[in-house]
């Protein structure tokens, strides 16, 4: 019974995920007969793969909402309550940290970057930099609930810092580092992490959920950008220094 009280709205999370991808699979029907014309063979493995893709979205989904949601807010409010709450922040750390290691999404980013790159950056150093951005991230989210720190006291100078980075990076990197910031905002991170702030934002006396509890999303955009950005203006210092001792010989 409990198994199964698992699956509760089961049906809602179908028809959502249906509706979702169905459209997206009309259109690629569209080129498939239109302009695409791709082989039989491989035209029926896109289709084994939307419907895998199918299920395997329902089912994280359906864990999402009767799992992921309620302990990251059960979580939050419990840590909240305590008169320690600063651990919040070095849990958050780690929190972050971890969440981003397996988020799908930045896995398909760090794929793509080596394909792209033919090996030349190595996804597992983007994945590492993008996972302490985000940790620090979570952490100073952690912080501004407890203290009540103002959203546009850390989101303008960092937004700021971001632009001028831009100016000294590599420009691969710029491109990378903004839609890293996207892929860090995927659902093992939105689901989570935000329910566990808005939790904690609940525990707290004298904070407002709806205030103080979201914000978390915008944060974790903004710190993979930077530690991208700063790996960026690594990279064009390690290239610059290869090219003064080849001018050199």
């Amino acid at each position: 019974m409990i198994l199964l009280s698992l699956f509760d709205g089961f049906g809602t999370t179908l028809k959502e995920v249906a509706l979702a991808l169905g459209l997206l699979f009309i259109i690629v029907c569209f080129f498939q007969f239109f302009v695409l014309r791709l082989p039989g063979e491989r035209f029926l493995a896109i289709i084994k793969g939307f419907v895998l893709t199918f299920f395997g979205v329902a089912i994280f989904l359906q864990g999402v909402y009767a799992g992921f949601i309620p302990i990251g807010q059960q979580m939050g409010s419990v840590l909240g309550e305590l008169s320690y709450n600063w651990i919040l922040m070095p849990l958050g750390f780690v929190l972050g940290f971890v969440v981003i290691l397996a988020e799908p999404t930045v896995h398909v980013m760090m794929d793509q970057v080596e394909r792209v790159t033919s090996g030349s950056i190595r996804g597992s150093l983007l994945l590492y930099s993008m996972a302490i951005g985000v940790a620090i991230a979570v952490a100073l989210a952690m912080a501004r609930i407890i203290y009540g720190i103002s959203l546009g006291y850390i989101l303008i100078p960092g937004y700021i810092l971001a632009f001028l980075m831009t100016r000294y990076t590599s420009e691969q990197f710029i491109s990378m580092a903004f839609d890293g910031g996207a892929v860090a905002t995927g659902p093992m991170t939105v689901s989570f992490m935000l329910a566990m702030a808005i939790g904690v934002a609940t525990g707290i006396e004298g904070r407002d959920p709806v205030l103080e509890g979201f914000g978390l999303v915008s944060l974790v955009f903004l710190a993979p950008v930077l530690t991208v950005l700063a790996l960026g203006v690594i990279y064009r210092k390690l290239a610059q220094i290869n090219d003064d001792e080849e001018a050199e010989t």
